[in-house]
Parts: C-alpha cells; sequence; structure tokens
C-alpha cells in the first residue's frame, strides 16, 4: 500500500468534499467539477443549490455523494427559510447539508436561538448529514467553543470551520480547539485555504473528517507522484 505522510489515498480522497459553490461557476464548469470528483474517487461534491440536482444526475452510479448549502454564505436567513432550503435540497436528492448558523445570534449570546435554529434544520434534513459551519473568522475561542457545544446539542453530525467567502479560513488551532471542543460522536471539517498535499494532510493531522476542496485535482495527483 502507498502512503504519503502515514496516509493512503483513500484517506486523502475519503476526506475531500470537492467544493462547486463560486458564483460564476458556468454549467460546464459544475459538469467538470462532477466529472473530477467521480474520477478522483472523492467524498462528496459540495454544490449550489440550484445545481443539486444535475450533480445528482451526473454522479448516479459513482461513489460520491451530493450536498449542499443552507443559510450560505451569511447564516442569517430566517429558520423557516433554511428548514424550506434544507426539504428542497433532500428533494432533489442531496444527502449532505452545509448549514451556515446564524452569526449574529452567536455573537450576541443569544445561544438558544442559535441552537434552535440548527435543530430545526437538523429535524427537515430527515436523515442527511448536516455539517454547520461556524465562520470562525468572526469569532473569538470562547465563541467557537460555545458555538460547538450549540451545534453538538443540536444534533447534528459537523462543525465546520468557515463557508471559504470570509476573510480567513481553517486553520490548524481553530481545527484542534473544535475537535476538542466536542464529543467523540461529532467531527470536524475544514474549508479555506486547503489547496495543497501537506496542508489536507496537516488538517487530517488535526483530527478533521472532511475537507473542503477547490484543488482536488492537483492534491491527489500530487499524493500520487509522492506516495511510497
Amino acid at each position: 500500500m502507498t502512503t504519503y505522510r502515514g496516509y493512503d489515498y483513500q484517506r486523502y480522497a475519503g476526506t475531500i468534499d470537492h467544493s462547486l459553490l463560486r458564483p460564476e461557476l458556468t454549467q460546464d464548469e459544475v459538469r467538470e467539477g462532477c466529472r473530477i470528483a467521480a474520477e478522483y474517487e472523492v467524498a462528496s461534491v459540495c454544490a449550489r443549490p440550484a445545481d443539486v440536482a444535475l450533480c445528482v444526475e451526473l454522479l448516479a452510479g459513482s461513489t460520491v455523494a451530493v450536498g449542499t448549502v443552507i443559510g450560505f454564505p451569511h447564516g442569517s436567513h430566517t429558520t423557516a427559510t433554511k428548514v424550506f432550503e434544507a426539504t428542497d435540497a433532500r428533494a432533489n436528492g442531496a444527502v449532505e447539508l452545509d448549514l451556515v448558523l446564524n452569526i449574529s445570534w452567536l455573537r450576541s449570546g443569544l445561544l438558544d436561538r442559535v441552537q434552535e435554529d440548527i435543530a430545526a434544520v437538523v429535524a427537515a434534513a430527515d436523515g442527511a448529514i448536516v455539517k454547520v459551519i461556524l465562520e470562525n473568522a468572526y469569532l473569538t475561542d470562547e465563541q467557537k467553543v460555545a458555538a460547538c457545544h450549540a451545534v453538538e446539542a443540536a444534533g447534528a453530525d459537523y462543525v465546520k470551520t468557515s463557508t471559504g467567502f470570509a476573510p480567513s479560513g481553517a486553520t490548524l488551532a481553530d481545527l484542534r480547539l473544535m475537535k476538542a471542543s466536542v464529543s467523540d460522536r461529532m467531527k470536524v471539517k475544514a474549508a479555506g485555504g486547503v489547496r495543497t498535499l501537506d496542508a489536507l494532510a496537516d488538517v487530517i493531522d488535526a483530527g478533521v473528517s472532511r475537507c473542503g476542496a477547490t484543488a482536488t485535482a492537483a492534491i491527489l495527483d500530487d499524493f500520487r507522484a509522492r506516495a511510497q
């Protein structure tokens, strides 16, 4: 078995959620993104809501799951809107939902409202994996920890660092803090700034189970070139 820094190909590829969220992507670019995801056998694609049905069609028969985003990118949608988005995404075939929590409520100390907002989406997700984005660039460490506790109490599956659209993305310090702030039931997703094989290895070392990436092909081609 060939490995790099102690991880085999399946561990690297199985950590990647191939991101197809940039607003300017054309439909042909979405199709190409799905082709890359299937060729490299990554965990999932994370698509814009309007592209979910197309991605489900393109990835039928592959091992790649289709996910999408809820309340993206600012988290300030009403709970009813987020619930509708989750229901619509599930109807279109999404099996993973990346939800942005209400950042303002969190920063205002309204933790009960944050938890209720997330729990409503978890219920609407009807068994889909729910990953909750904290958007750490705007939070203190205390707020990150409080958010992790609210996410777990709400019944979600993952805590996630960022949308990729804030001033900064995943840091190793944040990932370690988040990992330490949840139980073993919960998983951690990195997003924002992981563009190389070594950066992906670093976040896996920090305890990450999933990582959003756009440089998927470059990362995994590098693994094939360097693995021994």
